[in-house]
């Protein structure tokens, strides 16, 4: 097999063809926008959001933060048929670093911080009604590397307290802050998409939700899938408000296993699906999945950044992938993020380019330049792609992470 290798200032890119994916199996797993681990992940990216654009507005420039490390403990709760309440709140720990001021003037952090996280949970789980216990570790601490000496201040001893936008090291250029790696493939299959577009329609807001007050938003789905069979298992709580009785959470199942069953066979054809729901319920002892709030983290589970789904939405651990948590750090040079959304990208691009299965691995190396990965790996299904658009399509990749932190700022890129 001829590998292709090219070297672009600093960056090496290798391109082997003829790397087809083995795909006779699919394990994947998908989490709603209740779980726990979600609810870490959007909350930490809502967060960074938040504060990026408050200092973009206020002094033109994102300024350095990360809420990448942010944690979810779970309350305590009372469920009953017809009705429920929380008896403990929830602990959301905003664990991270931010400037707390550019120059003379202050940043309220604490304040953008306490009023994102109540407007995320009012939202996402409206039962809750406000009890949470939010718990600030912000620091302002500069990374290793702030040695002091009779010379001029350094870069890192004011990474979060800038003096002015000067102290800003990325207006001037983009370097990767850690050495990490990004990851992305293309195409999914049939089963990939099923799994994903089945949570979003059972947990999301929309038509089922309208119809269906009584389903939670903290789904679960852990599927197998061959070319001849899927066998899915899943977890769909119930709002207790809404199920008056035992006989009423039975027909809620039922109901969900019928779409389950609907949608299987308009997405999946003719293969034999098989799923199981809720295995857990003990009908007799009424032990079931029936919660307040729709969500586990009502009563004494945990939700952290980085242990739910991966960029592309789902966890899929026969397919390439690495366990960098995107959600709340930095988008304007934290590889850990750029680099997974643009893998991604340029891996959908290449499948769409040749046809065939792509993968795209970027390897960075912290302090090199942000555009110019210390290595590039590229994996191709077919067999004689053009390398000549293959090499564009890594350079129009590679120069265009201005314009992704610009996409992260405005758009809900990373809530997938």
């Amino acid at each position: 097999m001829r590998h292709h290798k090219l070297q672009i200032d600093q960056s090496t890119i290798v391109v082997e063809p003829g790397r087809p994916a083995a795909d006779e199996v699919t394990i994947l797993e998908r989490k709603g926008i209740g779980h726990p681990d979600t609810l870490a992940d959007h909350l930490a990216e809502r967060l960074s959001r938040t504060y990026s654009r408050y200092t973009l507005d206020t002094f033109g420039a994102v300024l350095h933060h990360n809420f990448d490390k942010l944690a979810l403990l779970g309350g305590a709760c009372e469920v009953r048929y017809g009705t429920g309440r929380m008896l403990a709140p929830v602990r959301v720990l905003v664990n991270g670093r931010a400037a707390r001021a550019c120059g003379n003037q202050k940043i309220p952090v604490e304040d953008l911080v306490a009023e994102t996280v109540r407007g995320f949970f009012a939202e996402r789980l409206p039962e809750l009604d406000g009890h949470l216990s939010v718990e600030l570790n912000i620091t302002s601490n500069p990374s290793p590397g702030a040695v002091i000496t009779d010379s001029a201040v350094t870069d890192r001893a004011v990474w979060f307290a800038p003096r002015s936008l000067d102290d800003l090291r990325e207006r001037r250029i983009r370097l990767a802050n850690d050495t990490s790696l990004g990851t992305g493939w293309a195409p999914e299959n049939s089963f990939e998409s099923f799994a994903r577009e089945l949570v979003d329609k059972l947990a999301a807001p929309g038509e089922f939700a309208r119809d269906n007050p009584w389903c939670g938003s903290d789904i679960k789905l852990m599927g197998y899938a061959t070319a001849d069979e899927v066998d899915v298992v899943m977890c769909v709580p119930q709002k207790s408000a809404h199920v008056r009785s035992r006989t009423a959470y039975v027909a809620n199942r039922e109901k969900v296993l019928d779409e389950c069953h609907q949608l299987a066979a308009e997405r999946l054809g003719d293969i034999p699906v098989r799923f199981r729901l809720n295995v857990r319920d003990i009908l007799e002892r009424d032990e079931l999945y029936l919660t307040y709030t729709g969500s586990s983290i009502e009563s004494g589970d945990e939700g952290v950044v980085g242990r739910g789904n991966r960029v592309n939405g789902l966890i899929t651990p026969l397919r390439p992938m690495n366990m960098e948590g995107a959600n709340g750090k930095n988008p304007v040079y934290h590889v850990g993020k750029l680099y997974n959304l643009a893998a991604r990208r340029l891996a959908q691009r290449l499948h769409e380019a040749t046809g065939d299965y792509a993968e795209v691995h970027l390897i960075s190396a912290t302090g090199q330049r942000l555009d110019r990965p210390w290595r590039v790996l590229v994996r191709l299904a077919a067999p004689y792609p053009q390398m000549d658009k293959v090499h564009a399509l890594i350079s129009e990749t590679l120069n265009g992470f201005p314009a992704l932190t610009d996409e992260i700022l405005t758009t809900e890129l990373l809530l997938s």
